[in-house]
């Protein structure tokens, strides 16, 4: 699937329809608000740029708001609890965490801990093609930024995400 399959697929639906599609891949209500207004798209880049400029718009409890609709990488309780209507997706982005070592899957724990404590979110990666060693290893290196250096990756970050679950789309 394209992103441009998705903006015809975006394009035909109606406004609660395209709220509720939307809200499935960024949990910023603001952003998905902003979207449903400023459609519809022309093509690919339109969607992208029009993307941006919502994400430019919002305030600090929005991105909060995106960074809360994901589950913590490893925390497989939670992607069945929580996030049941974006499982299949957030489970298959963080696949290969399935197969991680006990020890792998105690460390994420742990240090997904002390980075909620030390930048009050939980830790955003665009986790697709990365192994659970490799997210540790980025999670660890994250915790020494400054608040707002890791504020911008994880909104780059969730951008990313919400591109990619765009394109999973179905009408």
């Amino acid at each position: 699937m394209t992103l441009e399959w998705a903006v015809d697929a975006l394009n035909s639906l109606d406004e609660g329809q395209l709220r509720e599609a939307l809200q499935k891949c960024s949990g910023s209500l603001a952003w998905c608000e902003q979207m449903t207004r400023q459609r519809p798209f022309s093509d690919a880049e339109d969607l992208k740029e029009k993307s941006d400029r919502a994400w430019e718009r919002l305030s600090e409890e929005d991105w909060l708001d995106a960074f809360r609709s994901h589950p913590k990488i490893g925390d497989v309780e939670s992607l069945r609890r929580k996030f049941a209507s974006t499982a299949a997706w957030a489970s298959a982005e963080q696949a290969s965490v399935y197969g991680a070592s006990e020890e792998t899957l105690k460390s994420l724990t742990e240090s997904n801990a002390r980075y909620e404590q030390r930048f009050g979110h939980i830790f955003i990666v665009f986790a697709p093609g990365k192994t659970a060693d490799e997210m540790l290893s980025i999670l660890n290196r994250r915790l020494s930024n400054s608040r707002d250096v890791e504020f911008s990756i994880c909104s780059a970050e969730h951008k990313k995400i919400t591109l990619f679950r765009i394109e999973k789309l179905h009408p």
